[in-house]
């Protein structure tokens, strides 16, 4: 009788036999189909994880996230060999369900609660995010190199070799290392997501050995103290990309105010909908900006501002800039008011002088003078790249003033400017300033007055039509037939823009019935 296998040896016998009988011509099928073949015995292969080649593992956890195997997940996450397990793509991939996402988060759980952790343990990150890491299991599932490597069995360390550097490392009790879990989170009212709800248990649970970190972070409409409750369990230092998509009161704001100071790494803030209570007293609304605006000094990493619909930024958009620490790459200032001393402040901003994207879609400058503007495009000119002026209610006059300016932005790529009130002798001295600019190659301009029937607003689109081909026979004859202009206005009925380049893209309303 042939004497008895150790288990290691066995299942490492097993698992090479099994690659042999299926050969190795296609080794992503066969990869799958030795990780279906080997969890028919899971117990097994929970037993033999210790020993499982490290190549293995990330076709082996796919297999088992696939087929729901919960109890070779759990015990897959403890002996993960890698220093993160980027489970958000695999979720991405296969839809994943509450028990399977449990599994891995008790086995990171069980890893936590043990003193002495797996030998190869090197689990730092669960990364939950789903568009981090997409190439992370394809490349592990799909590789060709070293398969020899994958059919010999891994050895072990000398046991008396291990011993001295176990004896040799005895001391003072080292605190264990956390574990970070990095997730996107996105806050808003409804049904509570169950999975969320039970990682943030575990991590309430573990206190500091688990670490929930948040690059993106969404809130929407949500109770303050729900808001409040879910911050205090994330490492607000890792937050680089804030959406605050609410209609707050300017104080519900200040509430949320000290929350943003911590968000040191921040690197992109979008505030919308913030809007003044109606009976606010006195010194209260002044007392909000203010707490608002301090948090801003410690935003050192801050490159991208979006400021939309804010109803307290008339006359104060200077003590906004004060505060910035580091020039912007993007500036949006978008469906607000501002007064000329606010444009004139921007224009002198510190902030301003590597702006990269700068948006003033829906900001009124029809009563400004066209100085700050002018000064502004100057001061921006060596950097600007993006350029958005739509329904800003510019006429000619003011138009015609920031021409040169315009001409001076080397690296501008596209400009926007529709929804203002602009004549085709104005469009076409556009083109003349703006035709050297190398790298423009989108214009997204109004319909010209010209090309209205009436004031109403109704456009001739023949007339419009016309107007647009002679612009594109002056690029042409500048040299420039690539650059793309082409034209969109609201249509009057319902809003929705209607494109022109050069046939007319209709909304429903002028379709036939």
């Amino acid at each position: 009788m042939w004497p008895k296998l150790p288990q290691r040896i066995y299942f490492q016998d097993s698992f090479r036999s099994r690659f042999f009988r299926m050969g190795v011509q296609t080794p992503l099928r066969l990869l799958e189909l030795a990780g279906q073949s080997l969890l028919r015995d899971e117990a097994l292969a929970i037993a033999a994880l210790e020993e499982l080649p490290t190549e293995l593992f990330p076709p082996l956890f796919t297999v088992a996230f696939a087929g729901r195997h919960s109890e070779m997940l759990k015990a897959m996450v403890q002996a993960w060999p890698f220093p993160c397990l980027p489970l958000g793509s695999l979720m991405r991939e296969h839809q994943p369900h509450l028990d399977t996402f449990q599994a891995a988060i008790d086995g990171l759980d069980v890893l936590l609660t043990q003193e002495v952790r797996p030998r190869r343990w090197k689990l730092q990150v669960l990364d939950l995010r789903r568009n981090a890491h997409q190439d992370f299991w394809a490349m592990w599932s799909s590789s060709r190199a070293s398969l020899c490597s994958l059919l010999e069995p891994e050895a072990a360390p000398p046991m008396r070799k291990r011993r001295r550097v176990e004896v040799s490392r005895a001391g003072p009790k080292q605190p264990p290392v956390p574990v970070e879990v990095l997730i996107d989170l996105c806050l808003k009212e409804g049904t509570p997501d169950q999975s969320l709800t039970y990682l943030l248990k575990k991590v309430k649970q573990r206190g500091g050995s688990l670490r929930l970190c948040c690059q993106k972070l969404k809130i929407f409409a949500m109770p303050m103290q729900t808001i409040q409750k879910m911050l205090k369990m994330v490492q607000l230092d890792s937050v680089q990309d804030l959406e605050v998509n609410c209609t707050w009161k300017l104080a519900t704001l200040g509430r949320f105010a000290p929350y943003l100071g911590q968000m040191v790494n921040l690197r992109r803030l979008l505030l919308s909908h913030i809007h003044m209570a109606p009976h606010a007293a006195p010194g209260e609304e002044e007392h909000c900006v203010s707490q608002l605006t301090a948090q801003f000094l410690s935003l050192h990493h801050l490159q991208e501002l979006y400021l939309d619909s804010i109803s307290f930024l008339e006359g104060r958009l200077d003590q906004v800039l004060r505060c910035l620490k580091n020039p912007l790459e993007t500036l949006s200032i978008t469906n607000c008011l501002i007064s000329e001393s606010d444009l004139m402040h921007l224009s002198q901003s510190p902030s301003i002088t590597q702006l990269k994207d700068l948006g003033l879609s829906g900001v009124s400058l029809t009563n400004v003078s066209s100085e700050p503007l002018q000064v502004l495009i100057e001061r921006t000119s060596a950097t600007l790249q993006d350029l958005d002026l739509d329904e800003c209610g510019i006429m000619d006059a003011q138009f015609s003033a920031i021409l040169p300016a315009l001409s001076r932005c080397s690296q501008l790529m596209t400009f926007s400017f529709c929804g203002n009130p602009i004549s085709m002798a104005v469009l076409e001295s556009l083109l003349c300033h703006t035709v050297g600019l190398s790298k423009l190659s989108h214009v997204l301009y109004p319909a010209p007055l010209e090309s209205y029937e009436d004031v109403g607003g109704t456009l001739h689109l023949g007339r419009l039509a016309q107007l647009h081909a002679r612009l594109k026979q002056m690029l042409r004859e500048s040299g420039r037939p690539s650059m793309v202009w082409f034209s969109a206005n609201p249509c009057p009925h319902c809003g929705d823009r209607t494109f022109y380049d050069p046939d007319p893209i209709l909304c429903p309303c002028y379709m036939p019935d």
